[in-house]
């Protein structure tokens, strides 16, 4: 059995789940997954064990547990130095570590309007313009971390770090709602859409029943 175990949540919904699962699965870290439908009755007594405030994901690494994705992405990068958790460039890092707490702790529009969904595409909704600030925002960020550090391979950063990690459930996001991009952004977007470990997760999200309610406010 692997050393690790990853806890996540539903997969067609749960966009912190994902950020950990996809930088694992892209530096072959191998991870027992256990996955832990949100909102239903044994929801709460599954998490119960792994001190997280019954959040996901969870890390489990022997008799530690880390929880937070951005924290379990920066144990690993710690634990796995040779799988390139951030750049090695120190300007770059820094930047890559600005660029991905921007997007652990802001984007709060985005996140309540546009909610993770692999299963549905819509069409035609109009955001608030927090909103669309956000899009803006995400945009900026993509189009300079490749304009300035990207330019030796098709990530933020060149090689995939952890900001690519963290930015994959806005590219879900971006898809699913018909947002418009185009220049940098655009190639970005459909260089993350195209990963075989993205459509892998999006699969597995398709493929759940489970349907979580306050995640479906469009009809």
């Amino acid at each position: 059995m692997p050393d690790l175990k990853l806890v996540i949540g539903n997969k067609n919904y749960s966009s912190w789940s994902l950020r950990p699962w996809i930088f694992m699965k892209h530096k072959c870290l191998e991870f027992e997954e256990e996955r832990v439908p949100l909102f239903e009755a044994e929801t709460d007594s599954r998490l119960a064990r792994y001190f997280s405030d019954s959040k996901v994901p969870v890390l489990v690494d022997g008799e530690l547990v880390v929880w937070d994705s951005l924290a379990i992405l920066e144990y690993l990068a710690d634990k796995y130095p040779e799988a390139g958790g951030w750049p090695g460039d120190p300007e770059a890092r820094a930047v890559a570590r600005s660029v991905s707490a921007e997007m652990h702790s802001s984007f709060g529009s985005l996140r309540s309007e546009m909610p993770m969904n692999c299963r549905r595409t819509f069409s035609g909704i109009r955001f608030s313009e927090a909103t669309y600030r956000d899009v803006e925002r995400v945009k900026a960020l993509w189009r300079h971390c490749r304009q300035c550090y990207g330019k030796s391979g098709p990530w933020l950063f060149g090689d995939y770090t952890i900001a690519d990690a963290m930015f994959a459930p806005v590219a879900i996001r971006f898809s699913g709602y018909e947002v418009k991009l185009d220049g940098e952004a655009e190639t970005y977007l459909t260089n993350v859409l195209q990963d075989s470990n993205l459509q892998e997760w999006i699969g597995a999200g398709k493929a759940e029943k489970e349907v979580i309610a306050e995640d479906e406010i469009y009809p």
